[in-house]
């Protein structure tokens, strides 16, 4: 009697990669230097209006104090840390996912921003700076007129 089996072709890739992230977290677990590596990045939102250009970073559970930002050349440098806390032992912890450690995330700013008007605010976890734009930089708003212009009698027209 013959038997049919279903071929999965994926279904040892996903063994594979399984066994290696095992090996990553017992790896990660007997060392504090891992935990606090420097490996946390926050993520970042960049979007900008007609008025300023925003930058809002996530940065939750990390303190106000441990915040350093820095606008210099046209470079914001946005320094910071997140501690692991050692009330827990680590060998009580299941899964450690979060980063810890310390960050800096630097961004090239364009000659638009006034860099004498940054304003940085934290709320909730989320780090928002706001960096206006100069007043040269605005878009200007130009009305067209229609018709002909007229030219009143005796008067003369001077080339711009």
């Amino acid at each position: 009697m013959a038997y049919l089996t279903r071929f999965e072709p994926f279904r040892d890739l996903a063994n594979f990669q399984n066994q290696i992230n095992r090996i990553f977290q017992d790896y990660g677990r007997g060392s504090d230097e891992l935990l606090t590596s420097g490996t946390f990045v926050p993520p970042v939102d960049v979007y900008e209006d007609e008025h300023s250009i925003t930058l809002k970073l996530e940065v939750p559970g990390i303190e106000e104090k441990n915040l350093d930002i820095k606008l210099e050349n046209n470079t914001l440098t946005v320094r910071g840390e997140r501690n692991f806390e050692k009330e827990e032992k680590e060998e009580n912890f299941h899964r450690i996912e979060r980063r810890y450690g310390a960050f800096a995330r630097s961004f090239t700013l364009p000659n638009t921003v006034d860099t004498e008007n940054v304003n940085a605010t934290y709320e909730n976890g989320i780090l928002k700076i706001q960096l206006a734009k100069r007043a040269e930089a605005k878009p200007k708003q130009i009305k067209v007129g229609i018709g002909p212009k007229t030219v009143e009698a005796g008067k003369k027209i001077q080339a711009a």
